[in-house]
């Protein structure tokens, strides 16, 4: 027999002989590489996209202007069309406006109307321009026109001359579907009007969301970019398209990070078990190797046949597991989209793209992540002397040398070292190699917990008769505990993330209900169909909700979206009554907060979420400037509340102080409470157009 043969005939047997628990291992190392893959193939589909999806609706613009809030006045437009060095600036009003019949579905109900100047979009943005019957053009600046994407007509059950009914603050308008666009990018659910009529129909008369500017030949767009937002101040920011990929990227990190970790998870129980398998293996095989040495097979030959098996089980689980990613991927992206759900890339409908490069670098990590899990009992075989390998009872000693308790602490040791180490670029990557240490180390300290407690278990039985099967057990765990310990080795890897992961979900919910509790005490919420940032009750609306029987006490809310960073998303303002002697009556505050009566008088205070300390640095007792008001104000820190709605950031301030700030008397949401005796179902009959939210659901758009 030669050595082909003989190292295919040690391959086979092996196989034949433990097919389901090499199986198991193939399954790992397939499921860890599957679930790597597939996440990254739905989210770089989904990304450019959404990327691309942006670059069309602006259109071959150099620059964009926009405001710290999302509408700013129109006044801007002449003086950056008349500014040295832009050769056309496109005015823009961009909407987010509530469709009927689409509310059921909290985070899928508006569409997207852009408002456009016809003919300076013809020269900087001509995709957007509407496609009209022919001989009527002049539907383009129509005052009941509007034009959608084939993407928004299918969701809408629209056609060409149909008519549509939308929402504005407390009333329904109805327009006109003119005609399609001249292109839209598949999946992109948007709606084109004159600009005009959008800021007519859509009570936004004098206000733009932002200003496109193309720049003359020559120009220097860094210097331009510099220049410019020096001039407009701090009330407006300038960005090109790869400013918006950024906040695009910054938006979803924590999505894509959390995805990118449960792969991780799953190639790391996947290590184990091949690991414990490839152990086990050599241990059962450790005289058969043993005594292919003493006939002249030499350690090479050894070493390469144990790589070799191990390199055959990662070849064959990294091609199951780029077969069934791609088969996820696609799947996902049918039925959950290319954001699984979480509406991050809310509009675009991404196909999934198999690029052989990518493809191969996943192969390549589950290949090394096999090898990674067979290179250290292919070591410890072919290091172990032939004389003492033959012995019987010599697996144990072994297998002792994989698990030596130093590695364990160490391990232990440098886990905790990491849990005191701060983030790197904003993610905790020191935690996630803590937990892998802290796991790491469990696994190694196994053998010594296993002696030790059936150790204790055989002696506190050894008076009461327990059968020689029972006894024989106890006594050869207590006394060679490594093999019971590697073999368990990636089960525990698997049931401990399983049990921690089942821990945190849980103890999350249970947070969540308390917080709502807190943060939603009224018995109801309404909230109207507003358009952005405006607000939907104006001060009469107000009045005649107050003054609605059977609720005993009406509070006003005024929510907006602020931009702090460029580089990063809008963190949500809420304007309330706030208890300012003790705002922990209104608010869920941590204990990181100005003591109740201490707050001075003459300070305008803000309570912060907890996400803006840790990315805007935020501090109580600070003194911070927000653009409230279209320019900064000066506010006092008071304190920090717990909110699990706003992964970006949420600030609280006095409903009071907002309007004196802005003169902004309106307001978008209202908190009742109802009467003893009073139903809900009365309550909301009472209330004719607007949006009800029941406790239990979170207010979010």
């Amino acid at each position: 027999m030669n050595s082909v043969s003989l190292s295919r005939w040690l391959l086979f047997g092996e196989w034949r002989a433990h097919f389901v628990q090499m199986s198991v291992a193939l399954i790992a190392i397939a499921i860890g590489v599957a679930m790597a893959f597939s996440i990254h193939l739905i989210n770089t589909a989904a990304f450019n996209e959404f990327s691309a999806a942006s670059k069309s609706l602006s259109g071959q613009s150099d620059l964009q202007v926009y405001g710290r809030k999302a509408f700013f006045d129109e006044s801007l437009y002449p003086l950056l069309a008349n500014t040295e060095g832009v050769a056309l600036a496109n005015p823009v009003l961009e909407l987010d406006v509530v469709v009927p019949g689409k509310l059921q579905n909290r985070n899928d109900h508006k569409l997207k109307i852009i408002g456009i100047d016809m003919f300076r979009a013809v020269q900087i943005s001509p995709d957007l321009l509407g496609l009209t019957e022919e001989g009527k053009t002049l539907d383009r600046l129509a005052d009941d026109a509007i034009f959608l994407s084939p993407a928004a007509m299918e969701w809408l059950q629209v056609k060409q001359g149909d008519s549509l009914s939308l929402h504005v603050r407390l009333q329904t308008i109805t327009l006109r579907v003119a005609g399609g666009l001249v292109r839209a990018r598949a999946g992109q659910r948007i709606a084109v009007m004159d600009i005009g009529v959008a800021q007519w129909r859509f009570q936004q008369l004098g206000l733009l969301s932002r200003v496109e500017l193309k720049l003359q030949d020559g120009v220097n767009h860094a210097a331009f970019k510099v220049k410019l937002a020096e001039q407009l101040g701090e009330s407006y920011r300038v960005v090109e398209a790869i400013d918006q990929e950024k906040r695009i990227a910054n938006m979803s990190r924590a999505y894509r990070v959390n995805l990118n970790m449960l792969a991780l998870v799953a190639l790391f129980t996947g290590t184990f078990l091949v690991f414990s398998t490839q152990v086990l293996s050599v241990i059962r095989r450790r005289q058969q190797f043993a005594l292919l040495r003493v006939l002249g097979f030499t350690r090479q030959q050894l070493l390469r046949q144990i790589i070799t098996e191990g390199m055959i089980l990662g070849v064959i689980g990294s091609l199951l597991g780029l077969g069934l990613g791609y088969a996820i991927a696609v799947m996902a992206i049918q039925l959950l989209g290319g954001d699984l759900g979480a509406n991050f890339f809310p509009g675009v409908k991404p196909g999934v793209y198999f690029d052989l490069l990518t493809a191969l670098t996943f192969f390549l990590v589950g290949l090394v992540v096999t090898m990674l899990g067979s290179v250290a009992p292919a070591l410890e075989a072919v290091r172990a002397k032939p004389a003492m390998a033959l012995r019987s009872g010599s697996e144990d000693v072994a297998m002792a040398k994989f698990l030596p308790p130093w590695f364990a602490v160490i391990c232990v040791s440098v886990a905790l070292l990491f849990t005191q180490l701060p983030p790197i670029f904003g993610l905790p990557v020191f935690g996630y190699l803590a937990i892998a240490l802290l796991l790491i180390g469990g696994i190694a300290l196994m053998p010594r917990f296993a002696a030790w407690t059936f150790s204790r278990l055989l002696t506190q039985l050894q008076h009461y008769r327990l059968g020689a099967v029972l006894t024989l057990v106890l006594a050869r765990l207590a006394n060679a505990p490594n093999q019971a310990a590697i073999a368990l080795g990636g089960i525990l890897a698997s049931f401990s993330l399983m049990v921690a992961m089942a821990i945190m979900v849980t103890s999350f919910r249970i947070s969540i209900d308390g917080w709502l509790e807190q943060v939603l005490p009224a018995d109801l919420y309404v909230r109207a169909a507003a358009i952005g940032d405006q607000g939907g009750f104006q001060s009469d609306a107000q009045r005649a909700i107050a003054g609605l029987p059977g609720f005993d006490r009406v509070d006003f809310f005024r929510t907006q979206q602020l931009i702090l960073d460029v580089n990063r998303p809008e963190i949500t303002l809420f304007a309330r009554p706030v208890d300012r002697t003790d705002a922990r009556n209104t608010l869920p505050l941590t204990d990181d907060m100005i003591a109740s009566g201490s707050l001075p008088e003459n300070v305008m205070p803000i309570w912060v979420s907890e996400a803006m300390v840790d990315l805007y640095g935020y501090r109580v007792g600070d003194k911070v400037n927000l653009p409230v008001s279209g320019t900064s104000n000066e506010f006092l820190v008071a304190g920090v509340w717990r909110d699990y709605g706003r992964q970006f950031g949420a600030v609280q301030m006095q409903l009071a102080d907002y309007q004196r700030l802005t003169g902004d008397l309106s307001v978008n949401t209202v908190a009742l409470w109802l009467q003893t005796g009073m139903t809900a179902d009365a309550a909301i009959a009472n209330c004719g157009t607007a949006v009800w939210r029941r406790v239990g659901d979170l207010p979010v758009e």
